[in-house]
């Protein structure tokens, strides 16, 4: 039984439903496109060298390698004039006299500042391993070979700056403590410039052993036996047999060649003035090459 509608109401008529008029330029049931309002372009080698640049710069490792190298260089140099000023002083001799150049005194310094070098050269590639932190840089640079010319331009550029303004520091302070004939052009250039650029070629071979060993320990070792094992076999080599094996062993060693820069050698005939820059430059165009080939064709 249906109840008529009270006297105040009134039936309600059925509404046409409402048509809405799409505006101007609207397609229906299609997505906004959305544009970023930051211009994209492609990334290039300068974003992949800025990005290694904070890394190298942000990282303890880096701050305390060369720390230490500076520390190094400087005070077992210093140490060094001071105890050939003081022993002339004494009447035990004279540098001059004895026709060595002053700045040789700065080869002790440097040798073991290049066990820094060589420390950070591996941990600039292999801490990356270590960390997992390798699969984030590729994912943002795809290009292999991008990233590890990137990590190298770097690394050379901090090197050589670093050990540059050291070494020049060194040797004006020695050349002052000690009070000798000042040396010459081409013995400032090589003790300074020549050593410089050995030394960063030097971290640059050890950051191509990280790529290639990819594990921080292992690659460290390899540097250290690299640059003291065959000096060390060298010193015990007794037999007359192995006399010509020994010479060479003495004579192109890394320490040895680092110390021709002073204008100065351990024994016999060995590579001269700027030859060991070449020598190391060829040991470490091989050495990244194998990187580059082993950083394209292995997994991270």
């Amino acid at each position: 039984m249906t109840t008529p509608p009270a006297p105040y109401q009134q039936p309600q008529q059925p509404q046409a439903p409402q048509q809405t008029v799409p505006s101007q330029g609207y397609v229906p049931h299609q997505p906004v496109p959305y544009i970023s309002p930051i211009p994209a372009r492609r990334a290039h080698l300068g974003d992949a060298l800025a990005s290694e640049w904070t890394k190298l710069r942000s990282v303890r490792s880096t701050m305390w390698s060369l720390g230490v190298m500076i520390l190094l260089m400087v005070g077992i140099g210093l140490l060094a004039a001071a105890v050939v000023a003081a022993t002339r002083d004494a009447g035990g001799g004279d540098v001059d006299a004895t026709g060595e150049n002053v700045l040789t005194l700065g080869f002790f310094g440097v040798l073991l500042g290049s066990l820094c070098v060589m420390t950070l050269g591996v941990l600039t590639m292999s801490s990356e391993y270590g960390t997992g932190m390798i699969r984030t840089t590729l994912t943002a640079c795809p290009s292999r070979g991008r990233v590890l010319t990137a990590k190298a331009l770097v690394y050379f550029a901090v090197v050589f700056t670093v050990s540059t303004l050291t070494t020049l520091v060194v040797a004006a302070l020695q050349t002052t403590i000690i009070d000798a004939t000042a040396p010459a052009t081409s013995e400032w250039l090589r003790a300074t410039v020549g050593v410089s650029l050995y030394l960063s070629l030097l971290g640059l071979l050890s950051m191509a052993v990280g790529a290639l060993v990819k594990h921080s320990a292992g690659a460290i070792t390899v540097m250290v036996g690299l640059v003291l094992v065959p000096l060390v076999l060298a010193m015990f080599m007794f037999s007359r047999s192995l006399r010509g094996v020994q010479d060479f062993l003495f004579a192109y060693s890394i320490p040895s060649q680092l110390i021709q820069f002073y204008g100065t050698a351990f024994v016999g005939r060995g590579p001269h003035g700027w030859t060991p820059l070449w020598i190391i430059l060829g040991m470490t165009a091989i050495a990244m090459a194998g990187a580059y080939f082993s950083l394209d064709r292995r997994d991270a």
